[in-house]
């Protein structure tokens, strides 16, 4: 990733217009944190600032109804992720419908010389029921808008975006492309990859990219996945399922563009037979499949989480391929804790904004960032490389998890139930968490 090119102005960002960098101005109206971006992250963030009393102001356009009816991907979500939704009174919502994920196969379809055993991780071995839960999306996004919209009292909801940044004494004015301008001493950027907020705190990026595209969908099958979600890896990038209730799966699949264009076009008869060979049979005949979607696959990280009263979540400062499901419980972990260092300088009196607590921001989420970055970025390139050493190294992995059990708990604690007492208390099981 050293060759990556830094991203050094809102000129390389062809979908938004150019930011303005932060300059003095005046402001009509004043808030505590205002948060640009209404995805899963920036709603969470401003559920988890009303958490801890902080009043907040969300600054994103309505949600597209037509969108979000096509939408069919689903989101893994591990540990302190299903805490925070508990901590933050979504998950009763979300509970009926999401998928319990008991366990998680690894199979080795590379075609290479050296053959990796299978491996299943499962729950049980960490004496858990499940690792998480399969959320669809859609149902994902609602439950968060809908918890936002009963937090009126603290949370305001502004349906447009923002346009400019610009400093003031101890805060920001934000300028949106509709309606007044909002002062706050914070705001947090998770308006995605091209964040407008990350390009006017001049925060650098580095970007990468893959000779990868994914295509995800959803799809039945006539035999039952048992709650185990598997990843096959393949030569041209990994073919993921994630199950849902019932003989219902999701479908993560990696491969060239050239073919993954080729997947898209499809008939559906054609794409289930091809689908089927993928899977080798694992999970039966193929049925019907979903509305099929394709993207990119692409990397970005920051040289700093925070700056310049602006603290980024999320897509906005990290973005990996979908191995895994790091994303959105990443970006879920950045909610938590810029909320809770938030709270704690409030109540300590402390500018919410400045210095100090950005910099312990930034300090608190390098490491689970960037580590995290490059275990998935060194295992999808392990896999298209096809360079004998990596191959070697990666088998060598998959056969010492399969004869330690000590490194198999090892991996599967830091990969979905981390220290309880290393996270805030937003991320931890209530009956340890600490009021607010």
């Amino acid at each position: 990733m050293k060759d990556a090119p830094a991203a050094k102005t809102p000129a390389d960002h062809p979908k938004h217009e150019k930011a303005v960098a932060l300059t003095d101005s005046r402001v009509a109206s004043s808030i505590e944190v205002v948060i640009a971006g209404a995805g899963p992250a920036g709603l969470v963030t401003a559920l988890a600032m009303a958490a801890r009393q902080v009043s907040t102001a969300v600054v994103a356009p309505a949600v597209s109804n037509a969108r979000a009816a096509v939408d069919t991907r689903s989101t893994a979500l591990f540990g302190g992720s299903l805490e925070l939704l508990r901590h933050l009174g979504v998950w009763a919502a979300l509970a009926p419908t999401a998928a319990p994920l008991v366990g998680l196969r690894l199979v080795d379809d590379t075609g290479g010389i050296l053959r990796s055993p299978e491996t299943t991780f499962r729950a049980a071995e960490l004496g858990m029921t499940s690792f998480g839960y399969n959320i669809e999306n859609a149902d994902l996004n609602c439950a968060l808008a809908a918890k936002v919209a009963e937090q009126s009292a603290l949370i305001e909801r502004h349906e447009t975006s923002v346009g400019a940044l610009c400093a003031l004494d101890g805060a920001l004015s934000v300028t949106c492309r509709q309606g007044a301008p909002l002062s706050a001493s914070l705001v947090v950027g998770a308006d995605g990859r091209h964040s407008v907020c990350r390009d006017a705190a001049g925060i650098p990026t580095q970007r990468w990219s893959y000779p990868q595209s994914a295509l995800a969908t959803r799809f039945r099958h006539s035999r039952p996945h048992d709650g185990i979600s598997t990843e096959f890896h393949r030569r041209a990038g990994p073919l993921t399922t994630v199950p849902h209730r019932g003989n219902q799966s999701s479908l993560v699949w990696v491969d060239t563009p050239e073919e993954v264009e080729r997947l898209r076009h499809l008939d559906s008869e054609a794409f289930a037979l091809a689908l089927e060979d993928r899977l080798q049979g694992l999970l039966g005949t193929v049925g019907e499949v979903g509305l099929r979607s394709v993207f990119p696959l692409s990397g970005l990280s920051v040289t700093t989480m925070a700056q310049n009263r602006v603290a980024l979540v999320g897509e906005a400062a990290h973005v990996v391929p979908p191995i895994g499901a790091q994303g959105l419980n990443l970006g879920f972990r950045d909610a938590a804790w810029i909320a809770e260092l938030v709270g704690a300088a409030k109540r300590r009196g402390e500018d919410i904004g400045g210095a100090t607590v950005l910099e312990a921001y930034d300090q608190a989420r390098r490491s689970d960032v960037g580590s995290r970055t490059l275990a998935v970025d060194l295992l999808n390139r392990s896999l298209f490389m096809d360079l004998l050493p990596l191959d070697m190294l990666r088998g060598a992995g998959l056969v010492a998890l399969g004869a330690l059990p000590w490194l198999r708990r090892f991996v599967m604690q830091q990969g979905v139930a981390p220290p309880t007492e290393t996270l805030p208390a937003l991320l931890r099981p209530a009956t340890i968490a600490p009021g607010p």
